[in-house]
């Protein structure tokens, strides 16, 4: 089960303010599907200059559905894969990385859900770091036609800023619905052009990996986990906060990030 943390009621009124709404959440409208406009800061609109790096935890299973989600997806957010990290326990942990996202698999347990997608959301409200996590101990979701893809590009989808175009069944053809349908393993025109819109401006500041404006707060940090200028970096231990939203097979959870910002979390569960 997934453990619900109380917080004040001050820090409840700083998360309203970044989602806009807290009692509920409408079922996302093909026609708009952004993430409350959560998206990556950066200066500068080239995409030969913006290049998201994806860090490589998953294993040989999910090569196939890895490699064609990222293709996917860089053809609105060039996505660079840069690194294979291929032991049980780093998979496990998934830890959080400024400035990049993190895809993993592993046997997370029976725990209620098959894909969990985490951002953290900085001080100034853009995304700066973010995990998507499958659950292999639901192994035989797996064996569904086209799941795999299906949910992998859903929770990278998520990574970038799209939250769900339906969560009724309902097949829009876009890994982003909630649909079994066969034509909705990979994202399609309209979640192109979504983001297209979502990254039309530009920021002060980049958010991602390899800026020296990059705004981290892991950034020049050598103290132990837990002390010094690590004392508040929750790092892969990025609490769940409370429940903010629930329908049908998704549920969002919403928690104060230390320093300003916030942790938010899609989770597909498990049927």
């Amino acid at each position: 089960m997934i453990k619900q943390v109380f917080i004040n009621q001050n820090i409840f009124k700083k998360i309203c303010h970044y989602i806009v709404v807290c009692s509920v959440f409408p079922v996302m409208a093909v026609a708009d599907h952004n993430w409350n406009n959560y998206h990556w800061a950066r200066v500068d609109n080239d995409n030969s200059v913006f290049r998201l790096q994806v860090i490589d935890s998953t294993t040989t299973e999910w090569g196939t559905s890895y490699y064609q989600t990222l293709a996917k997806w860089s053809v609105a957010i060039p996505l660079d894969s840069v690194k294979k990290e291929d032991s049980n326990r780093v998979r496990k942990r998934c830890k959080m990385q400024a400035g990049q996202v993190r895809v993993c698999n592993a046997d997370y347990g029976f725990n209620g859900w098959l894909g969990l997608a985490t951002i953290g959301i900085d001080a100034n409200g853009h995304i700066d770091r973010g995990t998507a996590k499958m659950n292999d101990s639901y192994a035989s979701y797996w064996t569904i036609p086209g799941e795999m893809n299906h949910v992998l590009c859903q929770e990278v989808g998520h990574l970038l800023g799209l939250g769900h175009t339906s969560e009724d069944g309902s097949s829009q053809k876009t890994c982003m619905d909630y649909s079994t349908d066969l034509e909705s393993q990979w994202p399609n025109t309209h979640d192109y052009n979504e983001l297209s819109e979502l990254y039309a401006h530009l920021d002060t500041y980049n958010s991602y990996l390899g800026s020296e404006n990059n705004s981290t707060d892991e950034g020049g940090c050598n103290a132990p986990p837990g002390k010094g200028c690590n004392k508040n970096n929750l790092g892969s231990r990025a609490p769940m906060g409370f429940r903010v939203h629930k329908s049908g097979n998704h549920e969002m959870w919403v928690a104060h990030r230390p320093g300003g910002g916030l942790w938010i979390h899609h989770i597909r569960l498990a049927n």
